[in-house]
């Protein structure tokens, strides 16, 4: 379920032993976004999934709503462009509506930090004009949020190999919570936007009834991108901001924290149910 990364090996001096073996590391490079001819962004990643990636991307940063949206999305073909291998080349399609001011928007996004000036409320505010709340909580298993954690590590090859990389995860709808696609990258943000551009070039957008698992915190920008794509839960191993908090109880979306396996976690939005 997971897509197959990029490793690199090195020798490297091991401490206390001071004997040298191979380390394996995970690969980062950085890919160009074009837009219709122009450039949008560029993203360290680690390669794989480029496509699910840059369409995960365009839906979170609110360019694109589903992949009707999406006339065209291929690697660079020029042999003659530096770095043509990291660069992909989208092209809306005609009928995108108000595709300019979306990607006006989009690139003011990318230009914002944390340290802008707007407090919480203004930024939910903000987040709410382009995303409708969930109607209700959805309700997770008590049993499913002991174990995701060990059932995604199961499938993270590559943090196995490197230790090196955050993982994101799309499950479907309980009872059953099935493992829908995991992906894995240097970055936490763009292993979401890898799991839901999957979701996106699927056109299974939105993912009402879906739970979203992502190793590390959960920041605003995770919490915003999971609510743009209609997920109804997240679960992540690590602490959540307060925005994230704030976020998630503004929008009616389900918010567990430091789920690391076994019974203790933190419901922070939402309900987790014994059954």
């Amino acid at each position: 379920m997971a897509e197959e990364q990029p490793i690199r090996d090195f020798d490297v001096r091991a401490f206390p032993q001071k004997g040298i073996r191979t380390d394996y590391v995970a690969v980062e490079e950085p890919i160009e976004i074009h837009v219709d001819g122009q450039s949008l962004a560029v993203l360290m990643r680690t390669p794989g999934a480029d496509k699910e990636l840059v369409a995960g991307f365009l839906c979170t940063e609110g360019v694109i709503d589903a992949v009707d949206d999406l006339r065209a999305l291929e690697p660079c073909a020029d042999p003659n462009k530096p770095n043509a291998s990291n660069t992909l080349r989208v092209h809306l399609s005609a009928g995108c509506e108000r595709a300019e001011s979306r990607l006006e928007r989009a690139r003011r996004h990318l230009f914002a930090t944390s340290s802008c000036g707007l407090c919480g409320k203004a930024t939910i505010e903000a987040l709410h004009q382009n995303v409708t709340p969930h109607e209700s909580y959805l309700s997770l298993s008590h049993r499913f949020v002991e174990e995701v954690s060990e059932r995604v590590l199961q499938e993270q090859a590559a943090f196995q190999r490197t230790g090196g990389l955050h993982a994101a995860a799309l499950f479907g709808p309980g009872p059953s919570y099935e493992l829908l696609r995991v992906s894995e990258d240097i970055g936490r943000h763009n292993a979401v936007d890898k799991v839901i551009g999957w979701a996106v070039l699927q056109d299974r957008i939105p993912l009402g009834g879906h739970s979203l698992w992502v190793s590390g915190r959960a920041s605003f920008e995770v919490t915003q991108k999971a609510l743009v794509a209609g997920i109804g839960a997240l679960v992540t191993v690590g602490a959540p901001s307060s925005l994230a908090v704030e976020t998630a109880l503004a929008s009616q979306m389900t918010l567990v924290g430091f789920a690391r396996g076994g019974p203790q976690f933190n419901v922070y939005a939402g309900q987790v149910h014994d059954h």
